[in-house]
């Protein structure tokens, strides 16, 4: 009769560390969580911050005062433009009328010779 006992209150012992250790741990992450809900809370605190900073920065006034102290721009006028007869001559064309682009056929050649494989080879090459 002893021994069952022992047994019981061996097993009563172990019942009850047992449930000590799963408080201890649900314990443990609760405080996690609101630690982390804390982090949350801050994050979204400095956001909010971040966001009101940018739209003070952003605003369309202090721009337009910084560009009128820092640019020396001045507001454009209907009559800013030029003729056509005062615009500079076409440069100088370095292959005669007629003979085909040259930077297209070297591509077309680059196309035909060579397949890479990030490209499905066409069906005539296979």
């Amino acid at each position: 009769m002893r021994i069952i006992h022992f047994l019981v209150i061996g097993m009563l012992v172990f019942a009850a560390a047992y449930v000590y250790r799963i408080k201890m741990e649900s314990t443990a992450r609760t405080e996690r969580v609101l630690r982390l809900h804390a982090e949350v809370r801050e994050q979204r605190d400095a956001i909010a911050a971040l966001r009101a900073e940018w739209a003070k920065l952003d605003a369309p006034l202090r721009l337009q005062g910084l560009a009128e102290r820092h640019l020396g721009l001045k507001p454009i006028t209907a009559n800013q433009h030029d003729a056509l007869k005062n615009l500079p001559e076409r440069p100088p064309s370095f292959f005669r009328k007629g003979d085909p682009d040259p930077i297209g056929a070297m591509l077309h050649a680059i196309e035909t010779e060579t397949i890479t494989g990030s490209v499905p080879a066409p069906e005539a090459n296979r």
